[in-house]
């Protein structure tokens, strides 16, 4: 009967679950401004309600499923991935930095978690020249998905895709029907988010160059005008989904039934979740729905939740299935193997990571 934690450190707030047996038995929020003044208060709220069996803690860009006692500063690096020159500048990840180092440091059992990039269910040629395929945030709603779809269909689990919509970025997910996460776009490789103008036009970057880790943060619907802004996202994400779906399956079958809404830009815009599904939904044959959890009682935002079951199942509780499935003990390298730019090793070399340690070629 484990006891474990999962944690979220979305843009807006770091939110905690806690599993007992499977069963929600604690939860809360801690906003920004909290974290600013003291970046261990997760650690400390943890800390005062263990003790745990395994605690997945917040990820950023994610590791290769890495214990808190054996991540090194090089790997919190690889979480945050900002630039030496601003590390001591770069807003909101700058605090997550320092969170991520006091979980690290906090002696608690804590584990780091991979993001889509690492997993080997995603075949190789789809992660050339890619780093956020999906975070580990991402990953871990996608975990929920999953036990959502296990609890209403135990015995012929199907395919389903994910949109998942935060307050800064959206990532869309596809999941197969053996339950592994198989192709993924996020962050400034995806649609357009409510703060990020999502996919990046190379040309762009280069006239703006050279770009700060905080203009990732901007040109997203926040700054669209408004009779444009829905239209933005609605098509841009109808197009991320409709292009993951050659990831699925045969050539004959390359639909889901199922793609769950999730994220708090569609709690806050509920239009956005309405117009999506006018457009997804008959165009796939598919159902459109919101992500309702599993998780009796649970209210913080779905990638704590996430984290939560994917920390019991690698506890061996009752979501160990489920994220025996996933992989993620197969997770392998760093978000930097797959760079075949000439000036790939430049980056590896200013990180401190050596040349990519490719797993099996899928």
């Amino acid at each position: 009967m484990p006891r474990v934690a999962g944690c979220d450190p979305g843009t807006s707030s770091l939110d905690v679950l806690i599993l007992d047996d499977g069963t929600v038995a604690d939860q809360v929020r801690f906003e920004p401004d909290q974290l600013r003044a003291d970046p261990a208060a997760p650690v400390a709220w943890l800390r005062d309600r263990g003790p745990f069996d395994l605690i997945a803690g917040p990820s950023g860009y994610g590791l290769p499923l890495v214990r808190a006692a054996d991540c090194t500063d090089t790997q919190l690096a690889l979480m945050s991935l900002v630039r030496p020159d601003e590390r001591r500048s770069a807003k909101g990840v700058g605090g997550f930095s320092a969170v991520a180092r006091a979980f690290r440091d906090s002696g608690l059992p804590v584990v780091f978690l991979p993001g889509v990039i690492h997993l080997p269910t995603v075949p190789a040629h789809r992660k050339l020249n890619k780093i956020d395929m999906g975070t580990p945030d991402k990953l871990c709603v996608a975990a929920l998905c999953l036990a959502a779809e296990r609890a209403a269909r135990p015995v012929r689990p199907r395919p389903f895709a994910l949109v998942e919509a935060g307050s800064a970025f959206t990532a869309c997910l596809t999941v197969s029907a053996g339950q592994a996460v198989v192709d993924g776009v996020g962050g400034t490789g995806g649609p357009v988010g409510g703060r990020s103008g999502g996919g990046w036009d190379g040309e762009l970057a280069y006239l703006l160059g050279p770009l700060r880790k905080a203009d990732l943060f901007e040109g997203g619907l926040s700054a669209i005008a408004p009779g444009l802004a829905a239209a933005a996202f609605v098509e841009s994400v109808a197009k991320a989904v409709l292009g993951l779906q050659t990831a699925i399956g045969r050539s004959s079958d390359l639909t889901v039934p199922t793609i769950y809404l999730s994220g708090s830009l569609f709690d806050a815009r509920p239009d956005l979740r309405r117009a999506l599904a006018r457009r997804l939904g008959p165009f796939l044959s598919a159902e459109c729905k919101p992500l309702r959890s599993p998780l009796g009682g649970a209210k913080v935002k779905a990638a704590a939740q996430g984290a939560a079951v994917i920390a019991d199942g690698l506890a061996g509780g009752r979501f160990a299935p489920l994220v025996k499935r996933l992989r993620l003990r197969e997770a392998f390298g760093t978000v930097f193997d797959w760079l075949v730019h000439p000036r790939g090793a430049a980056v590896r070399q200013e990180f401190g990571v050596s040349g990519p340690r490719p797993g099996p070629a899928r």
